[in-house]
């Protein structure tokens, strides 16, 4: 037997983590012996983003607008965004990110109309999680707060909401059944909800198919919220955090992968925390996780976790098609939904109160553009090129 991950350690001269969190977890957790034998030999290169194909191709209309504030050179030095901060407080400058941002949310609703024939308001909060579609990544956590929020108004039809598009885009390896599962809960559950009169369109569930690069433009710049949901220790980086954010999207997320330093760069009053650390799951694990405890402890966990699994989202399936999807999350949930939902649905409630508050939305928009320029793949090459392959660069003519 080879251990393929000890024997690329000994062969190699540097080896590195993807973001800070994950460069940690890799000498305490993964390799503490092989760190202690070589010092100095781990070290980290938090990942980055080409701010030439995911802010200037993607969002013209921003770029124009950052650019007429700060001028050029913000393409190839991203720091230089630092300089919208003193209009993040500016209405005028607000209105105007704003309406580029709603203008965005317009040119995604025509997409999502075309694709998914669903109407959908461009004044409503668009909440989007986009990527592989894998249990770690927890896109049946953001489910389970779906059918909370279609439960609360169903039992409630005149409570205050905030209306809301979840936009949904992955694509799951082809023998992954669970995955799959969840991409077909996903799609039941809005099938119902927005055919659903009594919703009155407060509430709309898309899975644009096909999800690719290109389809990422048009979602990334009318993205409002960026859902980062991973469980803690589970994402080594991510980079579709950075995206996001940089295009002037709000972040819900857990201390996981790169999330940590988004939080460091655009300040905690900027970005949506929610959930365990790191240290609390490995806890959790520790002790004997049991996901029903949860439920036994939150009625509406519970009703949630049993509705997914009935037949009111299939009608027209045989019966039990969802209840695998059910019963992982209850007598398994290996990433920690169900200890997370409660979390995770406060943290929503302050997104929704957030959203409400359009100045303040607006500003930490902003200053989540303007502070993410270390999430430039510009600085993560000249890192590697400087501490690990030991390169001088070379003016080009």
């Amino acid at each position: 037997m080879v251990r393929m991950a000890n024997l690329s350690v000994v062969g190699s001269h540097s080896v590195n983590g993807v973001a800070a969190l994950h460069t940690r977890l890799l000498k305490s957790e993964l390799f503490p012996d092989f760190d202690a034998f070589y010092p100095g030999k781990f070290n980290n290169k938090t990942n980055g983003i080409t701010p030439r194909r995911w802010l200037l191709a993607c969002n013209p209309r921003l770029s124009e607008l950052i650019t007429s504030k700060v001028g050029h050179g913000w393409e190839r030095d991203l720091n230089k965004l630092r300089g919208l901060e003193p209009f993040a407080d500016d209405p005028e400058f607000q209105g105007d990110f704003m309406a580029v941002k709603h203008a965005n949310k317009v040119g995604l609703a025509k997409v999502i109309l075309r694709e998914c024939g669903v109407e959908v308001d461009p004044s409503a909060l668009f909440d989007v999680q986009i990527k592989r579609l894998h249990e770690y990544k927890r896109q049946h956590l953001n489910l389970l707060h779906i059918l909370a929020l279609y439960r609360r108004i169903l039992q409630n039809p005149d409570a205050p909401v905030t209306p809301r598009v979840f936009v949904f885009a992955a694509k799951a390896a082809p023998g992954y059944d669970l995955a799959k599962l969840i991409i077909k809960a996903i799609n039941a559950v809005g099938t119902k909800i927005n055919s659903d009169p009594r919703i009155d369109g407060k509430l709309k569930v898309v899975f644009l198919p096909n999800y690719r690069v290109s389809l990422a433009q048009r979602i990334v710049p009318a993205a409002d919220l960026s859902e980062q949901i991973s469980t803690a220790g589970k994402e080594a980086s991510g980079t579709g955090n950075m995206k996001l954010s940089l295009n002037g999207a709000l972040t819900i997320g857990t201390l996981d992968g790169a999330n940590v330093e988004i939080r460091e760069e655009v300040g905690e009053e900027n970005i949506f925390i929610f959930g365990n650390t790191v240290e609390e799951v490995k806890a959790l694990f520790a002790k004997g996780y049991n996901p029903g405890d949860y439920c036994g402890a939150n009625d509406e966990l519970r009703a949630v976790v049993d509705w997914v699994g009935s037949n009111y989202f299939t009608p027209d399936e045989p019966p039990g098609v969802l209840q695998p999807l059910r019963d992982n999350l209850l007598y398994h949930d290996p990433f920690l939904c169900l200890a997370d939902f409660a979390s995770y649905s406060e943290a929503q409630e302050r997104v929704a109160a957030a959203f409400l508050d359009k100045a303040r939305w607006a500003k930490m928009a902003i200053l989540n553009t303007a502070r993410v320029g270390k999430f430039s793949s510009d600085r993560t090459i000249s890192e590697y090129a400087r501490e690990i392959w030991k390169l001088d660069p070379v003016a080009v003519p």
